[in-house]
């Protein structure tokens, strides 16, 4: 069996994936592939696959799988899986790192003191504790940050029509319930049809003034144009993002040139835990692949 690793992981994976067949990260010898490990960046297209006809499997090591072409992969016999738990300590982290940031306003405090300043009495900060977190989509990560937020003394509230009740989040009875509450709303759905540009104008003029809005789930999910003008009036008072419509973004992005905006470069899954954790599953999914061949 020929195991081709298409993106970076952990140094050990290769190895450790190697004692399951033959292994490659030579995209070259994806003909003779029965297994793909990818990541965000290898796009699973009906290109890709039309080069791997001995493909039967393919392990996303991540949460979303909207790099993978499924309908294709399905007519073509293929299995799909990924690691969608792995990685919901690191994302749900970045997602308490942005509201810090933003509260305590750490990156004006730190500018400052590089620039020779020392603005003690300027810097008037906030406060987590009492506020209101809304979490957009309650799966894995949005559980995860809940857990950390009530940890600070927070009020978390749900929306998400897919489930009917949650173990640790009071779920809204609606959008604009969760919307007129929230202080920081965190965004945590899927990229579907439904979801994509679902942030857009109306729906953040009915969030509370003066609120903070992060986004460690997809870029699509958000109107960028629409952000930046509600950043511009004050109607928020941040946004914090992780994903972005083209990586890097393009240089005439709104979002570059709106005020108040939190900036990482995609990280939200790379810690060395996470990539830890992502390479138990993939190992963990090979195992019961081949023992369910013999």
């Amino acid at each position: 069996m020929k195991i081709l690793l298409a993106d970076p992981f952990t140094p050990e994976l290769p190895a450790r994936l190697a004692a399951f067949g033959e292994l490659s990260e030579d995209l070259g010898e994806l003909g003779d592939a029965e297994v793909l490990v990818v990541r965000s960046r290898t796009r699973v297209n009906e290109a890709l696959l039309a080069r791997a006809p001995g493909l039967r499997l393919v392990l996303r090591g991540g949460v979303g799988i909207d790099n993978i072409d499924l309908r294709a992969c399905e007519a073509r016999h293929i299995q799909v899986l990924n690691t969608p738990k792995a990685s919901s300590i690191a994302v749900a982290e970045l997602t308490m790192a942005f509201m810090l940031a933003v509260t305590t306003r750490l990156v004006e405090a730190h500018n400052a003191m590089r620039e020779g300043r020392f603005p003690k009495k300027e810097l008037l900060r906030t406060e987590l504790y009492g506020k209101t977190l809304g979490l957009l989509g309650v799966g894995n990560v949005a559980t995860e940050v809940a857990r950390r937020a009530l940890a600070f003394g927070m009020s978390v509230l749900g929306y998400d029509p897919n489930l009917c009740e949650h173990p640790l989040v009071p779920l809204a009875r609606s959008l604009d319930e969760l919307l007129s509450q929230c202080d920081v709303v965190s965004i945590h759905l899927p990229p579907t049809p439904g979801t994509r540009g679902f942030i857009q104008a109306r729906v953040l003029a009915r969030m509370k003034d003066g609120a903070i809005l992060i986004n460690t789930a997809r870029s699509q999910c958000v109107v960028e144009q629409d952000l930046a003008d509600a950043l511009g009036t004050g109607k928020l008072r941040a946004y914090c993002t992780d994903v972005y419509s083209t990586e890097p973004p393009q240089p005439d992005s709104p979002i570059l040139k709106a005020p108040n905006v939190y900036l990482t470069p995609h990280i939200g899954a790379n810690t060395g835990e996470s990539l830890d954790r992502i390479g138990d599953v993939l190992v963990a999914i090979l195992q019961d692949y081949v023992s369910r061949k013999e």
